[in-house]
């Protein structure tokens, strides 16, 4: 796993340099007289605040950027890339009450025992297959076979292309990410709220981030 912690700081050339592995998951270095391949397989995960001040869309914020300071700061990181990253989530200010309640949430044990259910299900599922041993690993072909929708669905996401003017490649990645949700739930087909789940995951495609 590569974790990259305040990702518009680093210098667009280094991001840039990812989409190859992490579209191929492979990378290649090229000189004069050869070139080599390598295998790249890794997760990254990367942090940003939403903009310069960290306070974008807050009205109680005491410090604010400017609609170009914006566009500035989320131009460091290339639609292109962004197409290559399955899942955005935009996290809110955390208020007292919430900080303050003695309630808990679901265990660590608990989540493990459903992520270790639902990555046994996709090796179960990719059992016959060399290379692929987990939902993000499909390509084009596999994801149109083992990703199929019913109609509710496949207007949702249809629906969702339009309206946010996803590519294909973003289309491709809500695909895989609905199938996980659904593994997760340890159903076999994709539901409505699967996709709507994952589309709900490509925060950064809305109006209003790079919009």
């Amino acid at each position: 796993m590569l974790f990259l912690d305040e990702l518009p700081e680093f210098k667009r050339g280094v991001l840039e340099v990812m989409r190859q592995p992490l579209e191929d998951r492979e990378v290649t270095i090229s000189r004069a007289r050869f070139s080599v391949t390598y295998p790249s397989s890794f997760m990254l995960v990367a942090s940003m605040n939403p903009s310069p001040s960290g306070y974008f869309n807050d009205p109680n914020a005491p410090v604010t950027s400017s609609p170009m300071e914006m566009q500035r700061y989320l131009g460091k990181i290339s639609g292109p890339l962004l197409d290559r990253i399955d899942i955005h989530i935009e996290v809110t200010p955390v208020p007292f009450e919430k900080l303050s309640n003695e309630r808990k949430g679901e265990g660590s044990i608990d989540i493990r025992k459903r992520v270790t259910a639902a990555r046994e299900i996709q090796t179960q599922r990719f059992e016959g297959l060399d290379t692929v041993h987990y939902n993000a690993q499909m390509n084009t072909k596999q994801i149109r076979e083992f990703c199929s929708l019913d109609q509710t669905s496949l207007s949702l996401l249809k629906n969702a292309m339009e309206r946010l003017n996803l590519s294909a490649r973003a289309y491709d990645r809500i695909l895989k990410v609905a199938r996980t949700i659904a593994d997760l739930e340890d159903m076999g087909t994709i539901k409505g709220h699967h996709i709507g789940e994952a589309i709900q995951y490509r925060s950064l495609d809305r109006e209003g981030w790079l919009g």
